[in-house]
């Protein structure tokens, strides 16, 4: 007779965690780590323009140091 060594075999006095709880246990651990959304879905130009602070700062640079 084969043994059954299914992981659930192994553990039969656990009771199964519900998919929803055991998702908020591992967000509230590891957290969000993928994004909403992936960088092919994002508008590209948003992430390229420059604020106001940093237009600001590269102003600031004097012309010897590459300015």
């Amino acid at each position: 007779m084969a043994e059954d060594t299914s992981p659930e075999a192994a553990e039969p006095d656990e009771p199964e965690e519900p998919e929803w709880k055991r998702k908020q246990r591992l967000a509230r651990i590891f957290g969000d780590v993928l994004p909403e959304t992936t960088s092919d879905e994002r508008d590209s130009s948003a992430e390229s323009e420059e604020s106001a602070s940093d237009r600001w700062l590269k102003s600031q640079v004097p012309p010897h140091h590459g300015g």
